[in-house]
């Protein structure tokens, strides 16, 4: 259970009419106060909107709490005008780190990136990929032919990670996933759960016949040749969750949901 203060709250919300409206009525009833100033941040929208504020808290140390104004809210809570300080007080913290990224371009750029969900790779053109996958500087595969691969860490594991087959991680497991997106060869190879220590390197074949772009969350690289995959133990974000409703039982109920 959560123990912070909730003296001053930073409310950021989404572009949607409903999402303003419960702005405008907190605000009101609350008060905004700058994020810099923060004990923590309240995030009105949906998964997006929650992704694009935690990584702008991702170097104060400010947790989140989300009230779901989206289509899916997996990371949200419901909307209640009443009773946010107390709500608040009494959630669950669920602390997360993200992935970090370095991708190397084929003119030899080189990028960083933070990934709270997941590092995919994807092939650009109609042409399929070809992947070498590295794991700790070993290969082991030489050759994945495929529309993509992705690392998924815990909570990302429900969102492209699912859509794609791939496993469904407890929140707290110390995992990483590693998922094919379509493969065509090797035609029975499903992926890979992974220590989270593991370092993943993935290695673009035929870049110019078969080009390929990363995208870390919602950054995208262009032209990639190779990428490396690890879990940021320095980085942490922390996510507030109503008791009755937390990521672990999220996570949990997406494994029975039919």
């Amino acid at each position: 259970m959560s123990t912070l203060s909730t003296e001053r709250i930073h409310f950021v919300a989404s572009g949607t009419e409903q999402s303003k409206d419960a702005l405008a009525e907190l605000v009101n009833k609350y008060g905004n106060c700058e994020l810099l100033e923060a004990n923590v941040v309240v995030a009105l929208g949906g998964d997006g909107l929650m992704l694009e504020t935690l990584h702008s808290v991702m170097d104060i140390d400010v947790p989140v709490y989300g009230m779901n104004f989206g289509s899916i809210g997996f990371m949200m809570n419901d909307y209640a005008l009443e009773d946010l300080p107390k709500r608040i007080e009494q959630a669950t913290a669920t602390e997360i780190h993200p992935l970090y990224m370095r991708a190397t371009t084929k003119d030899g750029t080189k990028h960083e990136a933070l990934a709270l969900n997941e590092v995919s790779l994807l092939r650009a053109s109609y042409q399929a990929a070809k992947i070498e996958v590295q794991v700790d500087g070993k290969t082991r595969l030489q050759e994945l032919v495929c529309d993509g691969v992705l690392v998924a860490t815990p909570p990302g594991s429900t969102a492209y990670n699912l859509s794609a087959h791939g496993p469904i991680l407890p929140i707290d497991a110390p995992l990483l996933a590693l998922t094919p997106i379509s493969p065509f060869r090797p035609r029975r190879w499903r992926g890979a759960i992974l220590s989270n220590r593991a370092e993943v390197t993935l290695k673009v074949r035929e870049i110019d016949k078969r080009p390929v772009n990363a995208v870390a969350d919602s950054k995208e690289i262009l032209d990639v040749s190779e990428v490396r995959i690890c879990e940021s133990r320095r980085n942490a974000v922390t996510l507030l969750f109503d008791p009755d409703h937390s990521l672990d039982e999220r996570v949990l109920n997406e494994q029975f949901d039919y």
